[in-house]
């Protein structure tokens, strides 16, 4: 079997699995046929099988009900797709139920096993896991000032579910430069690449490369075998030098609650 189809089964059986019955910390699953509704992050995900095995009218009404069960909610919802799941017109009906698409991204897939040497930090960066609250609300900092994110939302975030990601970051003089999470994803052999912001002055200079290469190390550590990223059109080149391989895309679709509903 080529490596692209061998991975991709793995995070089918694994991965997708995990999705759909293991619940992140400070998470909720809440099944609905063949999606899951995820409630307890920033917004809500809905996330579901290869195959929904619904079509037309039936798919149209599955669609509707997660976006009004959030609608209810006040709250944002964003459906993961991935590029070969079915039925092919989820995308088009998504879109007609008011969904909209944020950018696609490739999955990759790397046996830590197989991936390279060590990228080293530039001279005079410390590379480290985070420290405790301090930290992540300077990450929450860092990603304001780098993708223009919510600091308080997402600090918030962080600080109320410490347990959900390990997060490494580089240091420069003081100053957080860059940083990433790992996420475990539990019952499965792998482990999630997450975030990656660094700060414009400091691209270029190998820090994602680098703190890939510490979360491999960290993955490793505790016996996962793959890691799995969404890639931007940016790190995907990157990653698929370090020995990553492509496996299929991912899209998000997003509904979010008109403004006077936003609890």
């Amino acid at each position: 079997m080529p490596d692209a189809a061998r991975l991709l089964a793995a995070y089918e059986e694994q991965v997708r699995h995990a999705e759909l019955t293991i619940p992140e910390p400070g998470l909720r699953l809440d099944p609905d046929g063949p999606v899951v509704r995820v409630t307890g992050g920033r917004r809500g995900l809905v996330t579901g099988r290869h195959d929904l095995g619904v079509t037309g009218p039936a798919l149209d009404e599955l669609i509707a009900r997660q976006r009004d069960h959030f609608a209810a909610r006040g709250e944002a919802v964003e459906w993961k797709t991935r590029g070969h799941d079915r039925p092919a017109s989820l995308a088009e009906r998504l879109l007609a139920a008011g969904f909209e698409p944020e950018p696609r991204e490739t999955v990759v897939i790397a046996a830590i096993a197989d991936l390279g040497p060590e990228s080293a930090a530039p001279d005079g960066v410390l590379v480290r896991e985070v420290r405790g609250e301090a930290d992540l609300r300077r990450i929450a900092a860092l990603s304001a000032e780098v993708f223009g994110t919510d600091e308080d939302a997402l600090a918030a975030d962080l600080v109320g579910r410490p347990d959900a990601a390990t997060h490494v970051v580089a240091e420069a003089d003081g100053r957080l430069v860059s940083a990433a999470r790992l996420e475990f994803v539990p019952g499965t052999e792998f482990a999630g690449l997450w975030g990656g912001g660094t700060l414009p002055a400091w691209r270029g200079r190998g820090l994602y490369r680098a703190l890939v290469a510490r979360r491999a190390r960290l993955a490793a550590a505790r016996g996962v075998r793959y890691l799995q990223v969404d890639a931007s059109e940016d790190s995907r080149p990157i990653l698929e030098r370090l020995g990553f391989t492509a496996v299929t895309t991912t899209t998000p679709y997003v509904w979010s609650p008109p403004a006077a509903e936003v609890r």
